[in-house]
């Protein structure tokens, strides 16, 4: 069983070298398999198609992303600093060049028109929120956010950090990925109540 776990990983690990190395480029089985000096009948011991792969690669690194955030919020010495380090530390991704790379991979128009994509991408959105309402709950519970209503806000401030997101990573944004992650802070805590928020922003963010 182990050996089939490192086999069906080497052949994830290569898929994502070959779409890195062509820049998200869409890329045939035989180069993967041929990257990942194995043989077809390996992939179709692993996987149905490319198209279940590429779900498996998106899956994997979604998780990754969200494992470190939680690791990072588990640091946190309050909600408002747990906060923080969650929008902080999902939009500076987008500021470092691999991580960068990564995420234009498993979001290329490749991996989008894979079927049952837009189901695994709704499955990350809801991570996502768990762990937003996770901290809002906290917040709620111990007077840091004492207007949070947990899961309908950590709605509405996960689609406002993605779209910063998608922003940061189209190069549409006006603002730098932390200025982004400042402005969100400072509306969101308003929004709930932190005694911390500051009412008229942080243009020094800009």
């Amino acid at each position: 069983m182990a050996a089939d776990g490192d086999e069906r990983m080497r052949i994830i690990d290569a898929a994502c070298r070959c779409l890195m190395a062509r820049d998200g480029a869409a890329v045939s089985v035989t180069d993967i398999l041929a990257e990942a000096g194995l043989s077809t009948r390996a992939f179709y011991r692993h996987f149905e198609s490319k198209d279940s792969l590429l779900l498996a690669l998106f899956r994997r690194d979604s998780d990754r992303l969200i494992e470190e955030l939680e690791g990072t919020v588990a640091a946190a010495t309050s909600p408002e600093d747990a906060l923080r380090r969650f929008v902080h530390g999902t939009l500076l991704l987008t500021a470092q060049t691999r991580l960068r790379q990564r995420v234009t991979i498993i979001m290329s128009e490749q991996a989008q028109r894979a079927r049952g994509f837009f189901a695994e991408r709704a499955r990350f959105h809801a991570r996502q929120e768990a762990a937003i309402a996770q901290i809002l709950r906290q917040g709620h519970q111990d007077g840091t956010f004492p207007w949070a209503q947990p899961e309908a806000d950590a709605r509405s401030i996960r689609a406002a950090l993605n779209q910063a997101f998608d922003d940061q990573m189209s190069g549409s944004a006006t603002v730098t990925a932390d200025g982004a992650a400042t402005r969100i802070i400072d509306f969101v805590f308003r929004a709930l109540g932190a005694a911390s928020a500051d009412p008229v922003g942080s243009p020094a963010a800009d």
